[in-house]
């Protein structure tokens, strides 16, 4: 809540107390941003303090907006709409917010480590392939929330699990000592992860054409599925790895390893890194121990075939198994040890954060429910930050098909796109070939990071290339190129008359369409403490594009450099400072870079 939510919440008590002799908490007064098409800068809901006026929601409201604008300074005018009353705020209260925001660096960023430990994981890929056009809104969903969170005010530690074991693993490795001559990246001249997943997808093409074979036979379909050569092979690989055979290992060190140099230059074009990598081979048994020390606190129990199991009945889930009969872990045995580890690595740690699709919403249930049962202090914080799927006009991406968007691609065609709309244009001309080379990269990925981040994460969409790169509506670009609109007018500004911080505005010279501007940009620091508490960038990304929708607007019919009024001048070239200010500062959220020309 704002200071002025609150300056108001005590303003309607006292006239409350005043107009109807009634004594009330100051969080009963609900105080909300007056709606668009009314006048008025902040709402109060008259409807719950009826029961103190003894009269209709519109008596009661004129009453108050009467008192107030009699009694309390800030408060000029006032609206009454059925049980809602308007309220207009003096020019001179925006003005002196607006001077304090712009002499703040960081305006409506938390003292850093003020809030607790969090952590945030994301990306969490399998080293059987390349990252995708999925794993770049996951990397860009978990990215930003840790930078909104620490925005907040929060010590944030951004971590992922490298699923770097198992069959699909094993898939690559067979197919590669199959198929693959002994290629390596040096040698083929090919990213160490696109030729692992390249082998990934041939393991797939060879299993089919084995299990039709044997189909063709007259095997049925499941038994050829398992009696396959290729799949007895993978499984062959696993257990030799999981007993430690020392070339299958050697093998898998060294696949890994070209995986990992290809995810790492991604990665790096995307902009995102991490404080910690876990990697599933460490961490696979680690829950073991944990599930041991459950059975002794009956936390959990044992069947008769000697595995073990939660029962979550009771918590409205279903009895989860958490080893296998064989003594082996599964997947959620690794989670409970991997999750406890992490507390342990970060003492102090509030909570965890998981970003992972929302098929996987049951997993985490279930993983914070035994954490809980196991004694784990304050693991019913823990959160799913559960995110829906990037579809294709096409459908479904398959990476054992080959039919997913490469992530390296995607990003190189966004950039090319940028460079061929720069160059029609003709506006980078003068600068030098790494400048328009980085110029094309803050457009043309800043255009996919901002179209993957607008959308609320609980949604699914779709992606659309071409609509993420317009210069016009609710885009990446069209937020860039205002705000470099704005940096130019402020260079030449400077140029002009100097550089100047303003010190003293006269209220009087706004008009409806600035003081929108700055009412929006002063809402800045609620956005972002909601976007923390939410886990949700979008709130940040369409904040971002309201004030550059008000600012554009503004533009177009509010000179800056022309005007001969001095304090007009400075007003409005404050205007362009506190709007360059902020949508610097909220797309670096984003993980979204703004050039300084375009």
């Amino acid at each position: 809540m704002s200071t002025l939510d609150q300056i108001i919440q005590g303003a309607v008590v006292i006239a409350c107390q005043n107009c109807f002799k009634a004594t009330l908490e100051p969080n009963s007064i609900q105080v909300q941003q007056t709606r668009k098409e009314f006048d008025g800068d902040k709402t109060v809901v008259v409807f719950p303090l009826t029961r103190a006026s003894k009269s209709s929601p519109e008596a009661t409201a004129e009453a108050l907006g009467t008192y107030l604008v009699a009694h309390h300074e800030l408060i000029c005018a006032f609206q009454v709409v059925k049980g809602f009353l308007n309220l207009t705020i003096v020019p001179s209260y925006w003005t002196s917010q607006l001077l304090e925001a712009v002499q703040t660096a960081k305006f409506g960023f938390g003292p850093v480590g003020s809030l607790p430990k969090v952590m945030v994981e994301y990306s969490s890929p399998n080293t059987n392939k390349p990252l995708h056009l999925g794993h770049l809104r996951n990397n860009f969903l978990g990215y930003s929330v840790s930078r909104i969170l620490e925005a907040a005010g929060h010590s944030v530690v951004k971590v992922q699990i490298i699923n770097d074991r198992g069959i699909h693993i094993c898939k690559s490795m067979v197919a590669w000592n199959r198929f693959g001559n002994g290629e390596t990246p040096e040698s083929t001249g090919t990213k160490g992860d696109k030729l692992v997943g390249k082998y990934y997808v041939r393991f797939d093409q060879e299993y089919k054409k084995e299990v039709q074979a044997l189909v063709a036979q007259g095997m049925d379909e499941e038994a050829a599925k398992n009696e396959a050569d290729l799949m007895k092979s993978a499984r062959d690989y696993l257990a030799k790895w999981e007993s430690n055979d020392a070339e299958i290992v050697a093998l898998w060190k060294t696949m890994n390893g070209w995986v990992y140099d290809g995810f790492a230059f991604t990665y790096n074009e995307m902009g995102v890194d991490f404080d910690k990598l876990y990697y599933e081979s460490e961490t696979y048994l680690l829950g073991k121990d944990q599930v041991m020390r459950g059975l002794e606190t009956g936390a959990f129990y044992k069947k008769e075939d000697g595995s073990v199991w939660a029962d979550l009945t009771s918590e409205g889930l279903d009895e989860k198994l958490v080893l296998r009969k064989d003594g082996t872990s599964v997947y959620m045995t690794q989670d409970i040890g991997t999750a406890i580890k992490r507390y342990e690595d970060y003492p102090g740690l509030d909570r965890q954060i998981y970003t992972v699709g929302n098929e996987q919403e049951y997993h985490f249930k279930v993983l914070f429910k035994l954490l809980k049962l196991l004694g784990v202090k304050d693991s019913d914080r823990n959160r799913h930050l559960s995110y829906g799927m990037v579809e294709l006009p096409e459908g479904k991406m398959k990476s054992r098909e080959g039919t997913v968007v490469d992530a390296d691609e995607l990003l190189a065609e966004m950039a090319e796109t940028a460079k061929e709309m720069a160059t029609e244009l003709g506006k980078v001309d003068d600068l030098s070939p790494n400048e328009k080379a980085t110029l094309f990269k803050q457009v043309g990925y800043g255009a996919i990071k901002y179209f993957l981040l607008k959308v609320s994460p609980q949604k699914s969409m779709m992606f659309d290339p071409q609509a993420s790169i317009d210069f016009i509506g609710n885009t990446g670009p069209f937020i860039q190129f205002n705000f470099v609109r704005a940096k130019s007018v402020l260079r030449k500004s400077e140029e002009a008359h100097g550089a100047t911080m303003p010190s003293d505005l006269d209220a009087s010279v706004w008009d409806p369409t600035e003081l929108r501007i700055i009412q929006l940009g002063l809402h800045w620091p609620n956005v972002l403490m909601q976007a923390a508490s939410d886990c949700d960038p979008s709130l940040i990304a369409n904040h971002c594009y309201e004030l550059t929708k008000a600012y554009s607007r503004w533009y177009q019919d509010h000179p800056v450099l022309q005007v001969e009024d001095a304090s007009m001048r400075i007003a409005r070239t404050t205007i362009c400072m506190f709007f360059t200010q902020q949508i610097e500062n909220a797309m670096e959220l984003l993980g979204i870079q703004m050039p300084e020309r375009m």
